[in-house]
C-alpha cells in the first residue's frame, strides 16, 4: 500500500495511526527528516547575523530612533548587521570593501531602490530620480540629468559659482550672527543659478526658495528609515485618503510641488523663446527634450531633483565645514598661509587657482568625509538572490550603506579618523595623494555607489572649492563668545538636525576680517560682477 503525504488529509492519519501505528510513526519521522533536510539547505539559515527583533515587528522599532548609523555602528561590532523589517531583511554594509563590491562591483543586482510608499511613490509620484526603481524611465531620466551635468559642462557654471562665493564672504563679516543662512541661501542661489538659470538670491526666505526648501524637507524626513510605519506594513497604502492624514497630505504636496516645478521649468523655455539662453540645466532639458523621450513633468522633476539633491546637501557640508574651522584653528590657519603664498591679498581666490591650492582642494575632501551630511545614504536593494562572503542575501533585500562608520573607519583613515585633518589626503610634496578606486578617487563615499553615484558631484566640489577658498581667503572664523566676553562651549559630536540629510545644531561664530582691505576688495569684486 502506497501512501503519499499529499493524500493525507487529518482523518485519514487518524485512522492510519489506529491501523497501522507503525506506519504511521515511519511517515511521521520521515515528514521530520524531510523539514529537517529542507531546513538545513535553506539558504536563509545563511543570512548575516544581526541583533534580535520583536514578533512580527523584527527590527522595525529599532529603526524608528534618531542617529541610526551611531547604532549600526555599535551593532557592527557584534553582528555586521543585518536587521528585520515586517516584510524583509535589510543588510547594513559597515566596510568600504563590502559596499564596493556590492554597489560597485555588482551594480546591475543593486541598483534599485526599496519600496517607499511616502517619499518616492506618493510625495512624488514615482518621478524622483532618487528614490526610483531601476527602470527604462530612470535610465533615461538619469541620462538626462548626467549629460546636464557633465564635467564638460559645469565649466560654464564657475562664473556663478565664484560671483556666489564673493557674495557668501561678504555677508559672513556683514551679519556674522547669520551664518547659516548666508549658507544656505548661497547654495540655494547657486543651485537655483545652475538649474533654473535665475538672477542671485537674496534671502534663503524668498517665496520661491521656501516653497522648493520645504519640499525637500518633506521628502528627505519621508524618506528616513521607519519615517512611516506604511513602509513596514505595504497594506496601509490601501487605507482610504479620507481616513489617513499621512496619505492624504502626501497626495496634496505631490499636486503642489509639480506643479511649482512646472512653472519653474517653463520660465525658462519662455525665456529661450525670447532668445536669452544661458547656460543651465533645464535649458539643456528643453533643447534634448525628444533625445531623452520625457515629458514636461517627467524633465521638470529632473530639474527639481537636482535641485534637492545639491542645495541641502551642500549647505550641509559648508555648515559642518564652518564647525571644523571654529574646532581647528591649526587647519584654518594652514589654509590660509596656502592662500596668501598662492593668491596674495590684493586680489580674491579664482577657478584658476585650483591646481595651486591642494590644500584647500584636500580640505573640501575632508569635509565631506569628516562629518557627512547623509550618513545612512538612500537605500538600495537586490534585484535578485545574491551570495556574499558566504552570506546569503535574497532578492528583495534593502542594503545600506553606513556612510557614517565607511568615513571614519581607523582601519581606512588611521587613528584620528574623528580629526578634521585636511592632510591625510596629501602625499609628501603636498599635492593630493592618489585615493582609494573604492571611494572613486575622491577619498570619501559621499557621493553614492555605482550606477547611483551623485550626478552633482563635479558641480557641488567646485561651489565647496570656491566657497571655502574666498571665505578663508577673507575671513578668520573663530567660536563666539557670550555677553561677558567668554567662549560659547560647542558640543561637535552632540546631537544633529534634519532627516535623511544632517547637519550641526546652530552654534554660536565669530566672524571678522583677516586684514584691513578684505571688506573693500569683496565689495569691489562684488560691483564689478553684478554689471
Amino acid at each position: 500500500m502506497s501512501i503519499t503525504l499529499k493524500s493525507l488529509s487529518p482523518s485519514k492519519v487518524i485512522g492510519i495511526s489506529r491501523q497501522h501505528p507503525v506506519l504511521a510513526f515511519g511517515t511521521a519521522v520521515g515528514f521530520a527528516i524531510f523539514l529537517a533536510a529542507r531546513y538545513l539547505k535553506s539558504p536563509w539559515r545563511k543570512l548575516p547575523p544581526g541583533p534580535r527583533g520583536l514578533p512580527l515587528l523584527g527590527n522595525a522599532l529599532q529603526l524608528r530612533g534618531s542617529q541610526q548609523w551611531l547604532q549600526f555602528t555599535k551593532w557592527k561590532q557584534e553582528f555586521g548587521t543585518t536587521l528585520f523589517a515586517a516584510d524583509g531583511p535589510i543588510v547594513v554594509l559597515n566596510t568600504q570593501k563590502a559596499a564596493a563590491d556590492l554597489l560597485d562591483r555588482r551594480s546591475g543586482i543593486y541598483s534599485d531602490r526599496p519600496r517607499n510608499i511616502v517619499a518616492a511613490q506618493i510625495l512624488c509620484g514615482g518621478l524622483a530620480i532618487v528614490f526610483q526603481n531601476y527602470g527604462p524611465l530612470w535610465r533615461r531620466m538619469r541620462r538626462a540629468a548626467h549629460e546636464g551635468l557633465s564635467k564638460s559642462v559645469v565649466e560654464s557654471f564657475k562664473t556663478t559659482q565664484s560671483n556666489e562665493a564673493v557674495i557668501l564672504a561678504s555677508g559672513l563679516l556683514d551679519q556674522p550672527a547669520m551664518m547659516d543662512n548666508h549658507l544656505r541661501r548661497v547654495t540655494a542661489s547657486m543651485i537655483m543659478s545652475v538649474t533654473y538659470d535665475t538672477p542671485p538670491i537674496v534671502s534663503e526666505t524668498d517665496p520661491g526658495i521656501k516653497a522648493i526648501n520645504d519640499c525637500v524637507a518633506r521628502l528627505m524626513r519621508a524618506a528616513l528609515p521607519g519615517a512611516h510605519f506604511v513602509e513596514f506594513f505595504p497594506w496601509m497604502r490601501h487605507i482610504p485618503s479620507r481616513f489617513a492624514k499621512w496619505k492624504r497630505d502626501a497626495e496634496y504636496w505631490y499636486e503642489k510641488d509639480s506643479a511649482m516645478f512646472e512653472t519653474l521649468f517653463d520660465s525658462v523655455r519662455e525665456k529661450m523663446s525670447r532668445g536669452i539662453d544661458r547656460p543651465s540645466l533645464v535649458g539643456t532639458l528643453i533643447k534634448d527634450a525628444e533625445r531623452y523621450g520625457l515629458s514636461d513633468r517627467e524633465n521638470s522633476w529632473v530639474a527639481a531633483a537636482m535641485y534637492a539633491a545639491g542645495a541641502d546637501t551642500t549647505s550641509a557640508a559648508l555648515a559642518w565645514w564652518m564647525l571644523a574651522m571654529v574646532t581647528y584653528p591649526e587647519v584654518q590657519k594652514r589654509a590660509q598661509a596656502e592662500l596668501d603664498a598662492v593668491v596674495g591679498r590684493s586680489r580674491t581666490p579664482t577657478f584658476a587657482d585650483f591646481h595651486d591650492l591642494p590644500y584647500i582642494r584636500a580640505m573640501v575632501k575632508e569635509a565631506l568625509r569628516w562629518r557627512t551630511f547623509g550618513p545612512v545614504g538612500v537605500p538600495h536593494c537586490s534585484a535578485e538572490d545574491d551570495w556574499y562572503n558566504g552570506m546569503f542575501i535574497p532578492k528583495g533585500t534593502i542594503v545600506m550603506a553606513n556612510i557614517w562608520h565607511l568615513s571614519r573607519d581607523p582601519e581606512i583613515y588611521g587613528a584620528d579618523a574623528a580629526d578634521f585633518n585636511p592632510a591625510r589626503f596629501l602625499d609628501t610634496n603636498g599635492d593630493i595623494a592618489p585615493c582609494s578606486p573604492e571611494t572613486k578617487e575622491e577619498g570619501h563615499v559621499m557621493y553614492g555607489f555605482g550606477r547611483r553615484v551623485c550626478v552633482g558631484k563635479h558641480v557641488a566640489n567646485n561651489s565647496l572649492f570656491i566657497d571655502m577658498a574666498v571665505t578663508l581667503w577673507a575671513c578668520n572664523i573663530e567660536a563666539g563668545k557670550d555677553e561677558h566676553g567668554n567662549v560659547v562651549p560647542i558640543d561637535v559630536d552632540g546631537s544633529v538636525e534634519g532627516g535623511l540629510i544632517v547637519r550641526p545644531v546652530p552654534f554660536k561664530v565669530d566672524i571678522t576680517p583677516r586684514f584691513p582691505e578684505a571688506v573693500g576688495l569683496l565689495a569691489g569684486e562684488r560691483e564689478f560682477k553684478e554689471h
